[in-house]
């Protein structure tokens, strides 16, 4: 697809991998080619398969970017959670393979996919704003509520807290945990049964089901926009 984002066609599966070579940052480039990504993945009408590199799904925002600050910067920040957006909004199941770093719109990145596969390992997954001096975002807030128990929600968002995957199936952020050695069967297995689910069932309960929280995250970017204007 492009520098950063490759793109694999696999019978029903859509396989898009993150690898920037260093922290997967979700600068407007990866931005931009994630979505040339899903634009191919929906023309295909495939499953979603998202992954980052070893090591490292996604280390959140470009933060030489925010440190400039000015439009590019908001734009990112805006861009960024439009991305989330789509893949709540996805017509089409998403699975998201985490084997490594998940930080900041990282997590959020992989919150909202409908099913997220972990490998068992030592990586960190965090949102990390209140640790680094940062508000975090309404539309951040929102995107963790819908996923986390209220327990982790709060460790999450008020704390700060660095869950590892051992944690992460209990609290939220991952349904399952597996050996390294057995994830690419089990993503295989996933994406293969969930290939079966009806089209257009799939993307018409997917839009009811997440009716709420899509409202109230669209409601709380645009109340976000006048702090993301004012970076910078």
């Amino acid at each position: 697809m492009g520098d950063l984002v490759s793109y694999v066609h696999d019978g029903h599966l859509a396989i898009i991998t993150m690898d920037d070579g260093k922290a997967n940052v979700l600068s407007p480039t990866m931005q931009a080619e994630l979505h040339a990504a899903l634009d191919r993945a929906e023309a295909d009408s495939a499953v979603v398969v998202l992954r980052g590199r070893e090591g490292v799904f996604s280390g959140g925002f470009d933060l030489a970017i925010l440190r400039a600050g000015g439009p590019p910067a908001s734009s990112m920040l805006r861009g960024g959670f439009d991305l989330a957006e789509r893949m709540l909004t996805f017509p089409r199941p998403t699975i998201a393979v985490c084997t490594g770093h998940a930080v900041a719109m990282g997590v959020f990145l992989l919150l909202s996919v409908d099913n997220r596969i972990g490998g068992e390992g030592t990586y960190k997954i965090t949102a990390n704003e209140v640790a680094i001096g940062l508000t975090m975002p309404r539309a951040a807030i929102e995107i963790l509520r819908q996923r986390l128990t209220p327990a982790a929600f709060n460790r999450a968002a008020l704390l700060a807290e660095v869950f590892s995957p051992a944690d992460a199936v209990a609290c939220g952020f991952l349904d399952q945990v597996v050996g390294m050695d057995v994830l690419e069967s089990t993503v295989l297995e996933l994406g293969q049964q969930l290939a079966q689910l009806d089209e257009r069932a799939h993307a018409e309960t997917k839009l009811r089901a997440r009716r709420t929280m899509l409202e109230d995250l669209r409601m709380a970017v645009e109340a976000d926009r006048p702090d993301f204007d004012a970076i910078g």
